[in-house]
């Protein structure tokens, strides 16, 4: 018995040492069990996802959009171009048609799943051990979860970690969203072609639809993009007729090549005013309202090119117009292009700098009126003038290079005659003219009155069309400037005098003359209308900008054409070119006429009648204490004796291939001239109304003009070379 005792004592140990090494394992392999688990649970932790809320505000389209006054949509653009994305669509923005079939195409039991189909995933598992090519089991709420978190749909991110990954996230999702809610952020954030991202920017650019307007087969069309965004047309027809359970998938060929063909549809947006959105839309998602009117920017558009058609792309190619409402300052047209044969479709003729001819003289004419310098019956002289300058002579001439002799102030301004032009530019003087033109509006006279000279009256500076009808705009309103509404958000400005109002009316009845303007343009030009209409073409050096801008007494309307990168046009003048758009669209926005504005007091009219039949005589206007009833030029006994030719500075080149006999310089004088003697240099040319001709050598020269007491009363220098 003591013998047994050791043994039963050492059996008793082993089996207590196997109890305890069974204990052991168990309890190791829990611990490397939780451990494991631990491990499991970080290697398929999901990163935090974002709320349904905070991915509306975070929401950013890639467009901007341009409404009319009335809330139209008349443009767009694309701002941001890393994807294009439209508003985001509510679910109930999206046809039921298109809700079903989605659906039907990638998640059928969406509904009833709580984040993850297992009935979607074991016959998933199933196709793979049988090498099938069946469908993926993402649920919506899964591929939702990839496309907030890059790093759950990174590329190549297939394997079991990140599904496992996937499905903790979609859960996490369906904790915190609501199924709709996940339904509609997935339409809007899922990429079906290329650059378009969500059912917004897939329905207006696959279909040209809005997402309530898309049909069953659009939308079949749409499911069978989703697995394969970039598939070709042939494939993307296949798939669509194997989600439709059609007999005949014929049509699915057909759409499908539509659908993704270059000429899609962009129906929806209109592009009525490109360049006034590339002006106003600089943010992605912004919605601005405009001051534009559909309809008027319609007529503007189909104006101009009509015009631009007509004249073809070899004589101009591009084209601007602005329509204003006189009284609000409201923009109701802005075309800044058509394209067309346009070589710089981008470029907006309405805000660029462009010379401006002769718009810029009713501003000179008014400015001489107000002063008293002139008045509408004013005679100035219509003939050759040489003007010494820094830079040597300015020898301005007519457009058609011709001279009408004495005219009235009204008819050299209705008939845009431009030495008249110059030598009312003499008498205000060239810095406060471009003054005037500054407080006009004309912001792009930046320099002094000496960098633009004498040729500012004839249009040298640089303007743009906007303020051309900004300008022409205070003439309708009595002389009161204020800049112009585009936005509904811009506030009214108060507007502020520039021209009284009795020179600005005297100026627009001249503008409105068709007697006035016939001698240059013919009674029945394009700037004849059939109610009231002040209008003033201008075309600027070298045939580069032709201008026309007139106003009724509602509104303002500006016309360019030319060609935007400055080449010359072909064959256009300012009846030719600019006028025909400007009286297309005044008939078509005037509908009911126009009457001339009521005459401001400061004014009297006056019978008139011009000495030596210059003119006809006809009822003219005055400011108060300037009425004249009998316009005749001055007598030579009240001129003072003066030379006329040479110009103090003139240099002349004799030609070797002329005769010099015909080479002979004509000595012209002026003024009470009568018993006044010429001398050139030391030799008398005799009687300085003897008009002589001489033939003077190379070298510097001195004209004189001297008195019967031997006084001289006038002098020149010029050169010959």
């Amino acid at each position: 018995m003591l013998a047994d005792q050791p043994d039963r004592l050492w059996a008793g140990t082993i089996a207590w040492i196997k109890a305890r090494r069974r204990t052991d394992y168990a309890l190791g392999g829990l611990v490397l069990l939780v451990l494991a688990g631990v491990a499991l649970d970080y290697a398929t932790q999901p990163p935090p996802l974002p709320g349904y809320a905070q991915v509306r505000r975070a929401w950013q389209p890639s467009e901007a959009w341009l409404y009319a006054r009335d809330g139209t949509l008349i443009d767009s653009a694309r701002v941001n171009f890393a994807a294009r994305r439209l508003a985001w669509t509510p679910l109930d923005r999206v046809s039921p048609a298109t809700r079903d079939t989605l659906l039907a195409a990638e998640d059928k039991r969406f509904y009833s799943h709580g984040g993850v189909d297992f009935l979607a995933l074991a016959g998933a598992v199933r196709d793979r051990f049988q090498n099938k090519h069946g469908r993926g089991a993402s649920t919506l709420s899964m591929q939702l979860a990839g496309y907030l978190s890059n790093d759950l749909a990174a590329p190549g991110a297939r394997g079991w970690r990140d599904k496992l990954r996937q499905m903790r996230a979609a859960w996490a999702l369906e904790r915190g969203w609501r199924k709709d809610q996940i339904f509609e952020a997935y339409l809007n954030l899922a990429g079906f072609r290329g650059e378009a991202q969500g059912i917004g920017a897939a329905a207006l650019g696959l279909f040209g639809k809005t997402p309530d307007a898309l049909s069953r087969d659009d939308s079949l069309l749409l499911a069978a993009l989703l697995p394969d965004p970039q598939a070709r047309p042939d494939q993307v027809a296949r798939r669509a007729c194997a989600l439709a359970h059609a007999p005949d998938c014929t049509r699915f060929d057909g759409a499908a090549w539509s659908m993704l063909g270059p000429a899609r549809s962009l129906a929806l947006d209109p592009g009525l005013a490109p360049h006034l959105a590339n002006r106003l839309l600089a943010k992605a998602g912004l919605k601005v309202t405009t001051t534009i009117d559909a309809q008027t920017q319609r007529i503007a558009i189909a104006a101009l090119v009509r015009q631009l058609r007509g004249l073809g792309g070899a004589r101009a190619r591009d084209g601007a117009v602005v329509v204003v409402d006189n009284e609000s300052g409201d923009v109701l047209a802005y075309v800044g292009g058509v394209g067309g044969a346009s070589t710089a479709a981008a470029v907006d003729g309405a805000a660029s700098y462009r010379q401006a001819g002769s718009t810029l003289k009713p501003f000179l004419y008014a400015d001489a009126i107000e002063k008293g310098y002139l008045t509408a019956a004013s005679i100035l002289d219509d003939s050759p003038v040489q003007l010494d300058t820094a830079s040597g002579l300015y020898v301005p001439q007519n457009y058609d290079r011709d001279f009408k002799g004495p005219v009235s102030a009204r008819s050299a301004l209705a008939g845009s005659l431009n030495v008249p032009a110059v030598r009312t530019l003499l008498l205000i003087g060239v810095e406060p003219f471009r003054d005037r033109l500054w407080d006009t509006g004309y912001r792009g006279l930046t320099e002094d009155g000496q960098y633009y000279g004498f040729s500012l009256a004839l249009g040298s500076a640089e303007v743009t069309l906007l303020e051309q009808v900004a300008a022409f705009r205070s003439l309708a309103l009595g002389g009161r400037w204020s800049a112009l509404r585009l936005t509904a958000a811009d506030k009214p400005a108060t507007p502020r005098a520039i021209t009284t109002p009795a020179a600005a009316w005297i100026v627009s009845d001249m503008l409105a003359d068709p007697n006035a303007r016939a001698g240059t343009f013919g009674l029945d030009s394009a700037l004849r209308l059939p109610f009231w209409a002040a209008v003033k073409t201008g075309t600027s050096k070298g045939l580069r900008d032709n201008w026309c801008i007139g106003f009724s007494k509602r509104f303002t309307v500006g016309v360019w054409v030319g060609n935007l990168e400055g080449d010359p046009m072909r064959a256009v003048s300012g009846t030719s070119g600019a006028a025909p758009v400007w009286r297309d669209i005044m008939l078509a926005i005037n509908a009911r006429g126009s009457a001339a504005p009521a005459m401001p007091p400061g004014i009297e009219a006056r019978q008139i009648s011009f000495g030596g039949a210059i003119e006809q005589p006809r009822r003219e206007y005055f400011l108060v204490g300037t009425g004249q009833t009998r316009i005749a030029g001055a007598p030579d006994t009240a001129r003072r004796p003066r030379i006329t030719n040479p110009v103090a500075g003139s240099v002349y080149a004799l030609d070797p291939d002329i005769p010099i006999g015909r080479q002979k310089l004509a000595i012209g004088v002026s003024g009470a001239t009568a018993a006044h003697r010429l001398e050139l240099d030391t030799k008398d040319l005799g009687a300085a109304d003897g008009h002589p001709l001489v033939l003077a050598g190379p070298g510097r020269h001195r004209l004189r003009l001297i008195d019967l007491s031997g006084r001289v009363v006038d002098q020149v220098i010029f050169t010959m070379r």
